[in-house]
């Protein structure tokens, strides 16, 4: 005896009748769209020293008030914000008074403010 499979009305709406087929299918969709959105977002900001195994140092915003240097040495990444009113360890407050310019030479040039 051959034994046939019932493909009808039945068969169909059990499939349909499924709610959790659907929340995976967009779970899916979700996990795609957030890869592509963070691949793009460290692409267009140029954050790609990120991602490597090497140490570098990055000024955002240099001479503005704004300004932040972010640092990565292994796997810490430090930001620090310098501000006028930040004391050191000792107490002693400072200020910017210039800027130094590194040559291709090595010398380094020192303009006053």
């Amino acid at each position: 005896m051959r034994r046939r499979r019932i493909t009808g009305r039945l068969g169909a709406a059990a499939d349909d009748a499924d709610p959790m087929s659907v929340v995976a299918n967009l779970f899916d969709v979700a996990m795609v769209f957030a890869l592509a959105l963070m691949v793009a977002l460290v692409s267009r900001y140029s954050m790609t020293e990120m991602l490597s195994a090497d140490d570098f140092t990055m000024v955002k915003n240099p001479g503005q008030d704004n300004m932040e240097i972010i640092t990565k040495e292994g796997n810490e990444i430090n930001r620090y914000t310098p501000s006028e009113d930040q004391s050191s360890a000792d107490g002693n407050k400072g200020r910017k008074v210039g800027i130094a310019y590194e040559l291709e030479d090595g010398r380094i040039i020192y303009v006053p403010e």
